[in-house]
């Protein structure tokens, strides 16, 4: 089970702080993940974490979010900076473990202009 936490309204330029906290049988070896879908758009990778701590981002988010682990292996923070309109979607958090995917409930941030 995966729960997100920390979405909401935020001006441009604003910051927000994502958490995902993941319960239940957690391997060592797991990517955690950021993904986001806009309305009328199809999901897309904000940004991923491995267990060993490498990272990637989206394009369109680089230099602006950072992804991190936070204490236990089964929590992941999306710090996201300098936000923009079009960074507006529902947050959905993802473990990926042993070939096989979970998601979270997912959390809406909205950006006003």
């Amino acid at each position: 089970q995966l729960q997100a936490s920390g979405g909401g309204l935020v001006q441009a330029g604003g910051s927000l702080r994502l958490s995902c906290v993941a319960s239940g049988t957690i391997r060592e070896l797991n990517t955690m993940a950021w993904y986001r879908q806009a309305p009328g758009k199809q999901r897309e990778l904000v940004a991923r974490i491995t267990n060993f701590s490498n990272t990637n981002y989206g394009d369109s988010v680089k230099g602006r979010f950072t992804i991190s682990r936070i204490g236990a292996r089964n929590t992941a923070s999306l710090e996201m900076n300098n936000l923009k309109p079009e960074d507006t979607a529902v947050y959905y958090c993802n473990l990926f473990q042993r070939g096989i995917g979970y998601w979270g409930q997912g959390t809406q941030v909205t950006v006003s202009s």
